[in-house]
């Protein structure tokens, strides 16, 4: 009789690896310290944060810009989420487009706006 020892060993990486595609592996969240693009920006809470980014920058520079819309993004899972957000604004009737990156511990209803440049 053969041994089932190697047979064993191969069914359980693949069952820790996640089995098949759509299994436990592809449906956990982003992985820790990587990017992953926001698919929806048009959640409430992607607004909500792209809207927090112009208006803190406004309080920062003494800016009158006007939150549009979030355009793109991407998310990165640290301690806590980091958003990095291409926004729509005006400044009175000239319309741009922003890169921002806020950070946000939502646990601790934490928000800080890291960076905000307009886009070139």
């Amino acid at each position: 009789m053969r041994n089932p020892a190697p047979l064993l060993l191969l069914v359980f990486f693949f069952l820790a690896a996640g089995g098949l595609p759509g299994g436990a592996a592809a449906q956990r969240g982003p992985l820790v310290g990587g990017y992953a693009k926001i698919k929806d920006v048009k959640d409430p809470h992607i607004k909500e944060i792209g809207k927090y980014a112009v208006s803190e920058n406004n309080k920062q520079t003494g800016g009158n810009l006007a939150f549009v819309r979030v355009v793109s993004g991407r998310q990165q899972v640290v301690a806590g989420m980091n958003y990095d957000l291409v926004i729509e604004a005006t400044d009175g009737a000239a319309r741009g487009r922003y890169e921002a990156v806020v950070y946000e511990r939502a646990w601790e209803n934490y928000r800080s706006l890291t960076s905000f440049k307009r886009k070139t």
